[in-house]
């Protein structure tokens, strides 16, 4: 394959030279953009037979309503009791774990008194209803449906709609299957911006949403872009990313092969090994070529390591870690002997894989925690999906007598000052 690129974090222009691998041009695409606006438009206002009728043309499927694209839940089950017996005992240990992890984020409703009989406080409740995009097609997640379905169910969300793409009318197997097991309530074979449109503004069929969560192509994206503030969205997610940093101890051929386990989802994957060790570089790259040999999507992985890919040459961890910070990795791993040393100076990751035997693959699938995770930098404001993305707060406000006096005047003085009679009036009519 082709060179992979080389940096040294104590060679002249290193900065700029990272800078450069780091950008990522994330403007929307103008045609995809308008392509979006007119389906989500035409689809508010026509409803399911705008739905269909792209379906039938993008799709090529034969429906001639709605009704027959959604899965009923006989089929759903009769898919999960179908499955291979080890597949099916993998998705389930896999969702077992899911759920176990994140039943540790529910918040809960708090209250407190204070000095003057006030009692304030915070009441959590779920969503109502949200809608879930799962990919179709080419590829098929049925981890998606357990990453985004099972935090939903923890949280207490009433209902969990399901929206996948089913090409010439081909379901997954193995997609409704984990819709079964992870408790999902309806399920339409229905994709791209139509069906975010749906999701969102609800049609006779498919009822709206509150929240629209998953991943998808470049329209489905463009479509949730667009529909945010009529519905949530948990995030507008960029290629995938690695950053692996290492002591040189590590089995070159696993380092390798975690890189390829990113570079391999696309073309515009970025994968980066960060290390002290020049001797291990070269080991890595040595095993990248020879291993790329037998990997099924070599081409896609080879155009992602060339690309956007890098192994980097730091001066130790302490340099490592600030160039994770600076970085701030979807995936990040800490393939050395002390990674508990390390984790106080990392500040930005999306999740933080500690020590030689915890891959990322593990993350994807059956760890426990959420694989819906900030790119593109955007772990430096954000976190993984949660329980807490499935809630919301409310703020409880109860005024004693005594405590409407006291707060009445302070109130009352901030409105005056601020021009708002009405105000302050109002908080003053209490203080009598």
């Amino acid at each position: 394959m082709t060179a992979m690129r080389r940096l040294d974090s104590a060679q002249p222009g290193f900065d700029a030279r990272l800078d450069e691998l780091l950008a990522f041009e994330a403007a929307q695409d103008p045609q995809v953009d308008a392509t979006v606006a007119a389906i989500l438009a035409d689809v508010k206002v026509r409803g399911d037979a705008a739905v269909l009728e792209y379906t039938q043309r993008f799709d090529r499927v034969a429906a001639q309503s709605l009704t027959e694209l959604e899965v009923p839940r006989a089929e759903r089950e009769r898919a999960l009791k179908q499955l291979p017996a080890a597949q099916r005992e993998a998705l389930t240990a896999a969702a077992e774990r899911v759920r176990t992890y994140h039943e540790k984020q529910r918040a809960q409703s708090w209250r407190y008194v204070d000095a003057d009989g006030n009692e304030l406080g915070q009441q959590v409740t779920a969503l109502d209803r949200i809608g879930l995009y799962v990919p179709g097609g080419k590829a098929a997640y049925p981890s998606s449906v357990m990453m985004n379905a099972l935090p939903a169910r923890v949280a207490g969300v009433r209902e969990i709609i399901m929206v996948v793409p089913a090409p010439g009318g081909e379901k997954n197997e193995l997609v409704l299957a984990a819709a079964a097991l992870c408790g999902v309530d309806r399920v339409f074979t229905i994709g791209g911006a139509q069906a975010v449109a749906a999701l969102a503004y609800g049609t006779a069929s498919i009822p709206q949403v509150d929240k629209i969560v998953g991943p998808g192509n470049a329209y489905v994206a463009a479509a949730k872009r667009r529909v945010f503030g009529v519905v949530g969205i948990d995030m507008v997610a960029g290629p995938s990313e690695i950053l692996v940093v290492c002591d040189g101890r590590t089995d070159a051929d696993w380092i390798a092969m975690d890189l390829f386990s990113q570079a391999e989802h696309d073309e515009l994957a970025q994968a980066i090994l960060l290390t002290p060790d020049a001797g291990f570089i070269d080991a890595v790259a040595q095993s990248m070529e020879r291993q790329l040999r037998d990997m099924p999507r070599r081409e896609v992985i080879k155009a992602s390591l060339t690309g956007r890919g890098a192994l980097i040459r730091v001066r130790d961890l302490d340099e490592a870690c600030s160039i994770v910070n600076r970085i701030a990795p979807e995936h990040l791993e800490l393939s050395v002997e002390n990674p508990q040393a390390l984790l106080p100076k990392i500040r930005h990751a999306g999740a933080i894989f500690m020590g030689r035997y915890a891959s990322e693959a593990l993350g994807d699938y059956c760890a426990g925690p959420n694989h819906v995770l900030p790119t593109s930098r955007t772990a430096r404001f954000s976190s993984p999906l949660g329980v807490y993305d499935f809630q919301k707060r409310s703020s409880v406000i109860r005024v004693s007598r005594e405590g409407a006096a006291k707060l009445g005047k302070i109130a009352a003085e901030l409105a005056y000052g601020e021009g708002l009679p009405a105000h302050a009036k109002s908080a003053e009519y209490r203080m009598k």
